[in-house]
């Protein structure tokens, strides 16, 4: 189904997500399996909790909303390497290793930056 310049595809993908076949290991851990990714969403989606979207419309509005931001984007890796020690691979593992390293790669300098901006805002 297609809508005019793509603007329901996320939606249709989304959908067609929910009603696919959960494809389980047989050698690994199940609930870590289904865990480890929900983690990592998750985290990604709490995140948003404490940017402003407007001048008085905050989802929540937090003295510590930059340190809380950090902290809890920096729980997607944890959910990486779940997913990937989970299915008991020694491939998926060295996957989930490598996507949780290049995620903690981008997070520290992204880091910096925040904490050198909200340094420089308080002065």
């Amino acid at each position: 189904m297609l809508a005019p310049l793509g603007l329901l595809q996320a939606i249709e993908d989304g959908t067609k997500l929910l009603f696919k076949e959960d494809i389980l290991p047989s050698r690994g851990d199940i609930s870590l399996f289904s865990i480890g990714p929900s983690i990592a969403v998750i985290s990604v989606l709490l995140s948003f909790l404490v940017i402003p979207l407007g001048y008085h419309f905050v989802l929540a509005d937090l003295s510590i909303g930059v340190f809380l931001w950090i902290a809890i984007s920096s729980i997607a890796p944890i959910g990486l390497l779940m997913a990937g020690y989970s299915s008991n691979n020694k491939y998926s593992f060295l996957g989930g290793l490598r996507a949780a390293a290049e995620s903690i790669s981008y997070e520290i300098p992204l880091t910096f930056c925040v904490l050198a901006i909200s340094l420089r805002v308080i002065r």
